[in-house]
């Protein structure tokens, strides 16, 4: 077929059109003058569009959405303080290894023609700064071939944010449909799983005293529920086999059950577990960067032989100097070693009774740090219900969480880490219920980084989202102020005043409730789920009090 021969519309519209044939249900934005060409498009293509109230809401809206389905999020943002307001989300995206994909307009002249609305400098290497890559599109073609790539790449290299602008002019100026996606490019995001060679490393593991794996969010695949359920199993089963004992970052929570014996949990990041891993002999390390976020420390602590295996080879060359490394997707890499042990269980190589007491002085280290809120978390996972997704802010409620609540499935608990961006907890949460509708999902936030994005209560309204939003109000910047307290500062700038939480959801047409026992969050957690619209549950330290 001919340009001639095809449909000739504003590019604009033809960008959601070609959106909407590789997949892409849901756009988060905010429209504005330099951008409307943009929003030409996308009813007549049948896409819905969620109105953010503000770029930076509509960012972690669609990385929410990613984290839940598996499928790219996509952002529409303006030229400018559209673009800057975005950048936030965009620098988490790419920290936590999530697939979001923003358009944005940009002036079709910015050099020579100073004053215009919306101006800055270079938008595009402001967005550099934050993306795996940021381009301008200067033709209709070089539009619908960034957005293949993009789409392309989410599914065959390590997921990260991407950005492309377009010249005003140019998205509205007649341009051709795009073509066809080719059969199976833009398929459910994993990739290929391609052969392993192993190397003898099935015999290293048979022949270690004490074998060690350490499994991270790389290891874990976003959206559908069978791929989940799939390495779940793989996992499980490679624990079972192969008598190692395990680690899980907090990304990689869920992978192994409460119940596994031969699991530490995600208490990677306490100290004493550096002493664990150098009693390992040979520690094998899947799908995890080792960040500082992962170990609150430099230094792993291994002793014996580290094997890396990673999707991305920068992870394979960092500064924990593997011994071995396997460039490739984690659940081939288990695949192919699961086909060369025996299939039958194998013994222990570590003490299942110290692996339990370990656990239970970690947990005991937890609620000393930051008492009363492991029986908070406790009490809420009784009545948290089954297939739960979780999103949690930067709040001290979150990071004992983190530690203490065992998840029965890998995927359901995301959390802003790497870039570490507060107000991420309520739009994220607004994206993973967009993508899985009818199915729970949960907000947990602090009451300061709740303030980051409080206005998104309207998009949640609006959107009639029975999402339970738990606050955790200890009226301070707790964290702050401790970590001043230890380095001997006297506390500053640590107390703010805060509104009236229930009152302000209420005028936003939320449900809002606090309870003062145990038993009054529970029956109010239960009950949101069952609301036409998002609950509001205020929690103080009074729950921890008997």
């Amino acid at each position: 077929m001919t340009a001639m021969d095809q449909e000739m519309r504003p590019l604009g519209a033809q960008i959601s059109h070609m959106l909407k044939a590789r997949g892409v249900d849901v756009i988060f934005g905010i429209p504005g003058v330099h951008n409307v060409e943009m929003y030409r498009g996308i009813e007549e293509a049948g896409i819905t569009h969620v109105l953010a109230r503000h770029e930076q809401g509509a960012g972690f809206m669609a990385d929410g959405y990613a984290r839940a389905c598996g499928k790219p999020g996509v952002a529409y943002v303006i030229t400018g303080p559209g673009v800057c307001n975005i950048l936030t989300p965009l620098g988490q995206a790419y920290s936590d290894s999530v697939s979001v994909l923003t358009l944005a307009s940009c002036l079709d002249e910015h050099a020579s023609h100073r004053g215009q609305l919306h101006q800055m400098g270079d938008q595009r290497a402001a967005a550099a700064t934050v993306c795996d890559w940021a381009e301008e599109a200067r033709s209709a073609q070089a539009a619908f071939d960034l957005i293949d790539r993009a789409l392309l790449e989410f599914r065959h290299q390590r997921q990260r944010s991407k950005y492309i602008q377009v010249p005003i002019e140019l998205l509205g100026s007649l341009a051709p449909e795009a073509a066809e996606k080719t059969p199976g490019d833009h398929a459910s995001s994993g990739g290929q799983r391609v052969p392993v060679s192993l190397g003898g490393l099935e015999q290293t593991l048979a022949d270690a005293q004490k074998p060690l794996f350490v499994f991270g969010g790389g290891l874990v695949q976003n959206g559908d529920r069978a791929d989940q359920a799939a390495i779940e199993i793989l996992v499980r089963d490679l624990i079972r086999r192969s008598g190692a004992a395990a680690f899980m970052t907090y990304a990689g929570c869920g992978l192994l059950s409460a119940e596994e014996p031969l699991s530490f949990g995600t208490y990677l990041g306490r100290g004493d577990s550096k002493r664990i891993i150098g009693e390992a002999d040979v520690v094998v390390v899947i799908g995890s960067e080792l960040s500082e976020c992962d170990l609150w420390r430099d230094k792993l602590g291994h002793t014996g032989t580290l094997v890396r295996v990673d999707i991305d080879a920068e992870v394979l060359a960092d500064r924990h100097r593997a011994d071995v490394t396997f460039h490739c997707e984690g659940r081939a890499f288990v695949e192919a070693l699961l086909a060369a042990l025996p299939v039958e269980t194998a013994q222990p190589r570590w003490n299942t009774s110290d692996i339990a007491a370990t656990k239970k002085r970690f947990r005991a280290e937890v609620d000393a740090e930051r008492p009363g809120i492991v029986q908070i978390c406790d009490s809420l996972s009784e009545v948290m219900p089954d297939g739960a997704m979780i999103y949690s802010d930067m709040t001290q409620f979150a990071y004992v969480a983190k530690e203490v609540w065992e998840m029965s499935r890998p995927g359901q608990w995301h959390h802003p880490s790497g870039f570490g961006t507060l107000g991420y907890a309520l739009p994220a949460s607004i994206g993973g219920a967009m993508a899985r509708p009818g199915k729970p999902t949960v907000c947990v936030a602090g009451d300061y980084g709740f303030q980051y994005t409080v206005q998104e209560l309207g998009a949640a309204v609006e959107l009639k989202l029975p999402i339970p939003i738990l606050l955790w109000d200890n009226h301070k910047l707790k964290e702050i102020e401790d970590s001043m307290v230890a380095s001997q500062i006297a506390p500053n700038a640590v107390v703010a005043a805060n509104p009236d939480f229930c009152k302000l959801a209420e005028s936003y047409g939320c449900l809002a409730t606090e309870p003062n026992t145990v038993e009054e969050l529970q029956e109010a957690l239960t009950q949101a789920f069952d609301a036409d619209r998002p609950t509001l549950i205020r929690m103080t330290a009074v729950l921890s009090t008997p």
